[in-house]
């Protein structure tokens, strides 16, 4: 089910496809999606939820696996990956793409102001806390403090945003 507010801005060169799982597919009131985003639910059930104001640009790919929710008025820069899911590969006598998924550590939830640079993959389990900004070429997994500075990988704060 795709659900896409009358407000927002959905370029027709984006790639939405619906969910045969019963996945949501949700923007929000004055989001942008825009030229070349793909959002592929795979790899769970989760749901895709874009919250008012966030733009997403040119070139993000959105895997829905165990969820994302973003937040209010936040950037999502260019060619950036989400993926919340993980393959199973642990058994050597099975090729990994015939063993399943990984058990979810929670999908990806990022809350409301964030900024996040170009080409940056975020992995199951990430939370990005409010305000916080994603230095370009980061990757992330784990918890981001609200207002942090962060980039590199592995992932470590370079400075806070100030008042």
């Amino acid at each position: 089910m795709i659900e896409i507010a009358a407000t927002a801005r959905v370029s027709p060169l984006a790639d939405i496809e619906d969910s045969v799982r019963g996945t949501r597919i949700v923007i929000g009131d004055h989001a942008v999606i825009d030229s070349f985003v793909k959002v592929k639910p795979a790899g769970g059930t989760g749901d895709l939820v874009i919250g008012p104001r966030t733009v997403i640009n040119s070139g993000c790919v959105l895997y829905t696996g165990n969820g994302i929710i973003i937040g209010a008025d936040c950037a999502v820069a260019a060619n950036c990956t989400f993926a919340p899911t993980n393959h199973n590969y642990i058994r050597r006598d099975v090729p990994f793409n015939r063993q399943g998924f990984l058990q979810s550590r929670g999908g990806i939830v990022i809350e409301d102001d964030v900024w996040i640079g170009a080409n940056c993959v975020l992995l199951d389990g990430t939370v990005i806390r409010q305000g916080a900004v994603i230095g370009a070429g980061s990757l992330v997994r784990g918890e981001v403090e609200a207002y942090s500075i962060m980039a590199g990988n592995p992932l470590r704060r370079i400075g806070w945003r100030g008042n």
